[in-house]
């Protein structure tokens, strides 16, 4: 049993990243984190032992999200991104890489949740098609048809962000 808990504890970080990447609010993603632990202790005995816990928990953690996202569909509110206290204070960037980092982070808060997740769990959490597939609970076709739309979607507003960062700097 111990084993197992350590394994799962071993997950956190990817967990934190996942759930930030979905949710971009800190708080908000560590509540995620949390609740999909406890599922995943109380159900401790739904893993099966010898196996990475890694898929197990994603799939946990993806359909809390959806839980979630259903409940404030069902409220009709709308999903307001608080400012981080970070964001509040505009600062200019110091580097390069550090602009386009955060025009690819933003980029990817902006596109649609089922597409942002399929390219979080594929591109960057390094599952497979198959295995990202299971975890989302959608056939494998669909996943690559949210991938292929995510990563056309990323690409515009990658290219419109650059003409207007290029366009800024010609007006100074």
């Amino acid at each position: 049993m111990d084993e197992k808990k350590a394994a799962i504890l071993g997950e956190i970080p990817r967990l934190r990243r996942y759930a930030r990447s979905l949710l971009r609010d800190r708080d908000a993603a560590d509540d995620l984190v949390q609740d999909c632990l406890e599922r995943a202790l109380v159900r401790l005995e739904n893993w099966q032992t010898g196996e990475s816990p890694r898929r197990w928990l994603f799939t946990i953690m993806h359909h809390l999200f959806i839980d979630q996202m259903r409940k404030v569909n069902r409220r009709s509110e709308a999903a307001m991104l608080p400012l981080e206290a970070a964001e509040a204070v505009a600062q200019p960037a110091e580097q390069m890489e550090s602009i386009a980092s955060r025009e690819i982070i933003d980029a990817l808060q902006a596109i649609s949740p089922d597409r942002r997740a399929a390219l979080v769990i594929v591109a960057i959490e390094g599952f497979s098609y198959a295995e990202a597939a299971n975890i989302l609970g959608v056939p494998a076709g669909t996943l690559m048809s949210r991938i292929a739309r995510g990563r056309e979607e990323l690409r515009g507003l990658l290219d419109d962000t650059a003409r207007r960062r290029a366009i800024r700097i010609v007006e100074k």
